[in-house]
C-alpha cells in the first residue's frame, strides 16, 4: 500500500476518508480537498465507488486511530507520563473512561480537562514523536 503524501510526496500518515489517498499534514489534507478530492468523487464510476467504500470500512476497523504495541509499551518508560499518572483525577478520568459503556464520548468529556490533554499530549510525544517536530 502507498503511504506517500499524495500533495507533497513525503511520508503520509493520514488517509482522506473520501478517497483514502495518503496525506501527511493538516496543510497537505487542506490542498487535497480544496483540488482534488471532489474530482475524484464525481470521476469515480459507481463499481469504483461501491469498492471504494467497501475498502474505507476495512480500513477503519482495522487501521485507524491504532498504535503499535512496541510504541505503546515505550509509554511505560516515560517520565512525563508516569508524573501526569500521580493525579488522582486523571487517573479517575481514565478508569472512567476504560468502563465505559459509550468510551468515545466519555473521552470527548475528558478532552475538555486541562490534565487530560496534557496525558494525552504526553503520550502522543512517546508513540508519534516527529508529529511534534512537524508542528
Amino acid at each position: 500500500m502507498n503511504k506517500t503524501c499524495e500533495v507533497c510526496q513525503k511520508e503520509g500518515r493520514y488517509k482522506c476518508p473520501t478517497c483514502l489517498i495518503f496525506y501527511c499534514s493538516v496543510t497537505c489534507c487542506r490542498k487535497h480537498r480544496e483540488n482534488k478530492c471532489e474530482v475524484l468523487k464525481s470521476d469515480l464510476k459507481e463499481d469504483d465507488k461501491n469498492e471504494l467504500i467497501v475498502k474505507k470500512r476495512k480500513l477503519e476497523s482495522t487501521e485507524t486511530d491504532t498504535v503499535l504495541k512496541e510504541k505503546l509499551e515505550l509509554i511505560k518508560t516515560s517520565e512525563d507520563v508516569k508524573k501526569l499518572l500521580a493525579n488522582g483525577h486523571l487517573r479517575n478520568l481514565l478508569v472512567t473512561i476504560d468502563k465505559s459503556e459509550n468510551a468515545e464520548e466519555v473521552m470527548q468529556k475528558a478532552m475538555q480537562e486541562p490534565i487530560f490533554l496534557e496525558f494525552a499530549d504526553a503520550c502522543l510525544k512517546v508513540v508519534e514523536p516527529q508529529a511534534e517536530e512537524d508542528a
